[in-house]
């Protein structure tokens, strides 16, 4: 009896030998005490909460290496390794859990509209309902601040940036013709359908380390993941017609569509310009196709493009008497594949490549002009999320250019000349959220151009930080490089990569349907290429020696909640400019960059028509242009530029929608510049002529039908 107590005795002191405390304190951030976190050994039913002071203490019986779990909701959860017998005495500090729905975002620069995010400031539906846009994407992102109105030219023009300064991708993919050949003061569209892609993000300025080649600014259009219902749509315009198609198969899909454009009809109604006469009106005829396949952790899209266009038109020219004749005709030829594949562990791949071929077949009077120009695009990039504060992103592309290009004239053969280039790219960056309202985005890029002989390096930073519950502040720097572009190389490839450098300062708003957007910036310009001729051409010679500055303030406010049924908002920008570069023989203001520059658009739904209705309108003041009558170079201003434009969208049924659109529809005699003769007339005084739009008022009447499974769908939402 006597040793079975004694050995009762020996396995109750064992058992309170084997007890061993786990203790500490949980604090904050800003280490204040935490009360009610749970602390516990992860598997076990051993753990305590936390008190008024943030400590805790608890037995375990547990031996060897153990995981403590502390958790509190709106904190990250904290997990600690170590043997149990070190779990004493512990200072723990959580850390606040980022909320993507409250939580900060680095916006300096950049717009974004259809992807779900917060930042939001287009929908996918304004880009093709918004008065005077006529389906063009670009026609509606210059409804934006910080682009300016270039009437004549219809590219996109970005806080004193030419318009080759801004490049568009397709997926993280260069597209290299993204708009339609035109001439000379006929302002051109972008070549891609809207109904295609499922989000655009437009920067300004200070864009990430992924994307280079372009001074001011980038456009990134994202094609649609996956479609949700096959249909047929058929569209009739006053000025051609289209036919689209949609077929799914399983977790495969593919979209296409065609387009057919003469603006014969229109012409008919509106009579010529009369600088301006046609010989045959401009025809387009173009297709697009999507191929989607979804993969358990992969997607696969293939994108193709073809488009061919061509027109004949004379022009008057103050020194010529009689019109000049001018032809061309463009085939351009786009592809592009890219896909996605998601790891284990959080690691993504992303791959794809792009190539385009383009010809132009121009004349114009006794002289033929045939160009080439085939371009490539690889890419690959990873990306990994360490955590929900760090994501790491880097990758490596190479861009292929060759451009060919052939001039002559009667009775002489032509002359042939161009240039190749092969330019290598590597880029990194990283997204740290330190909380919910502080984050930071730091990363870099660097080329080499086998042409050039040059490799350039770029940083690129951007800080944003959320000062209350619906306002946040956005700080960003970078330094961007860009060959020079091709009317230059083809010339002269002894030159080196132009630069700019941004400076951006951010405010963003947003309440309920409600944003607000101020931004303030400064650009220096670098390494600019100059000339010494009229145009750039074999006897002209070529230098880095330009440079220049643009500053600016640009304001958004949009409200879609205030007036019942009313959508609108609103753009002012403030641009001061100044640059010398091609021809210049000062540093002046460009002829493409207002001054000031407002927009205002409205859309509102009538319930019981059935319609939406709305209108813009853009105004820039004055363009500056040269007077070689005057000693100031680049002194004079054009006449303000104004459009007031209006749409009517009616609901047929839920698959027929009349689309009726007026442009300039108060018929504003806009001033785009003025032609000055090359020489001086007897008395000494260069003449002039007034260069004007090709037409004052634009008609669009257009019928979508759309014939798909889903008869409930609301199809003008749907546009």
């Amino acid at each position: 009896m006597r040793i079975l107590y004694q050995f009762i005795c020996i396995l109750i002191t064992s058992g309170t030998f084997a007890q061993t405390v786990v203790s500490g304190v949980v604090l904050d951030a800003k280490n204040s005490p935490i009360e009610g976190a749970n602390v516990y050994l992860e598997g076990t039913y051993d753990g305590a909460s936390t008190d008024a002071q943030g400590s805790f203490s608890f037995e375990t019986t547990e031996t060897g290496t153990q995981h403590l779990l502390v958790s509190m909701l709106s904190y990250e959860t904290y997990s600690q390794a170590g043997d149990v017998s070190y779990l004493k005495d512990l200072k723990i500090t959580l850390y606040e859990a980022l909320n993507e729905l409250t939580g900060v975002t680095l916006t300096a620069g950049s717009f974004k509209a259809g992807d779900n995010s917060k930042a939001s400031v287009l929908k996918p539906l304004d880009i093709v309902t918004t008065a005077g846009a006529a389906g063009d994407f670009v026609a509606a992102l210059q409804t934006l601040p910080g682009t300016s109105t270039v009437n004549e030219d219809g590219r996109l023009f970005v806080r004193g940036g030419a318009a080759g300064e801004t490049q568009v991708f397709i997926d993280g993919l260069r597209v290299f013709q993204p708009f339609n050949a035109t001439a000379n003061n006929i302002p051109t569209r972008g070549r891609f359908s809207p109904f295609l892609f499922k989000g655009i993000t437009f920067s300004t300025g200070g864009y990430s380390a992924e994307y280079g080649q372009a001074l001011s600014s980038v456009l990134l259009l994202n094609t649609t993941d996956i479609t949700d219902q096959e249909k047929t749509d058929i569209s009739l315009m006053s000025v051609g017609g289209g036919l689209g198609h949609t077929e799914i198969w399983g977790q495969e899909s593919l979209s296409i569509n065609a387009n057919y454009i003469n603006l014969a009809p229109y012409q008919v109604l509106v009579p010529s310009d009369q600088d301006m006469r046609w010989n045959k009106p401009f025809e387009s005829i173009s297709g697009e196709a999507v191929f989607r396949s979804l993969g358990d952790k992969s997607m696969f899209k293939l994108y193709t493009g073809f488009n061919h266009s061509n027109l004949d038109i004379a022009q008057a020219d103050i020194n010529f008497e009689e019109f000049v004749p001018f032809s061309l005709k463009n085939n351009n030829l786009y592809l592009n594949a890219s896909y996605k594949h998601f790891f284990d562990k959080e690691w993504t791949l992303t791959t794809g490549a792009s190539i385009s071929n383009d010809t132009n077949d121009i004349n114009v009077l006794n002289n033929a002009i045939d160009s080439k120009e085939t371009a490539v695009h690889l890419k690959a990039k990873m990306g990994k999320s360490f955590t929900n504060r760090l994501q790491l992103n880097f990758g490596t592309e190479y861009f292929v250019q060759d451009f060919d290009e052939s001039f002559g004239s009667a009775g002489v053969d032509p002359f042939q000349y161009g240039f190749d280039d092969g330019l290598w790219a590597g880029f990194a960056e990283t997204d740290v959220y330190f909380s919910n309202r502080f984050a930071m985005k730091l990363g870099g890029r660097m080329e080499h151009s086998a042409l050039l002989d040059q490799t350039t390096l770029s940083p690129r930073f951007s800080l944003a930080y959320k000062s209350g519950e619906k306002g946040q502040f956005s700080l960003a720097y970078g330094d961007f490089y860009q060959n020079p572009w091709s009317e230059n190389l083809k010339f002269d490839q002894n030159l080196e990569a132009e630069k700019t450098s941004h400076y951006i300062l951010n405010y963003q708003y947003l309440d309920n349907g409600k944003t607000f957007r101020a931004e303030g910036y400064y650009k220096n310009y670098d390494g600019l290429v100059k000339f010494n001729t009229d145009m750039p051409g074999f006897n002209s010679v070529f230098n880095n020696n330009g440079g220049g500055y643009a500053t600016g303030l640009d304001l958004f406010w949009r409200d879609n909640k205030s007036i019942k049924n009313l959508d609108y908002w609103i753009s002012y920008s403030f641009l001061d400019t100044e640059r010398d570069y091609r021809n210049f023989r000062e540093r002046a203001t460009p002829n493409f960059a207002p001054k000031h520059s407002f927009s205002l658009v409205t859309k509102y739904w009538v319930e019981d028509l059935r319609s939406q209705v709305g209108f813009s309108y853009n105004y820039g003041s004055g363009r500056p242009y040269n007077d070689p009558n005057k000693t100031e170079y680049l002194s004079e201003k054009t006449k303000p530029f104004n459009n007031l434009s209006i749409n009517w969208a009616y609901l047929l049924s839920q698959q027929k929608i009349l689309y009726f659109s007026i442009s300039n529809v108060a018929g504003f005699n806009n001033v785009n510049g003025y032609q000055y003769a090359d020489s001086p007339n007897d008395l000494g005084f260069f003449e002039r002529r007034t260069i004007r739009p090709n037409a004052d008022t634009f008609f669009f009447v257009g019928f979508f039908w759309t014939i798909s499974q889903d008869n409930n769908s609301n199809q003008l939402n749907n546009l």
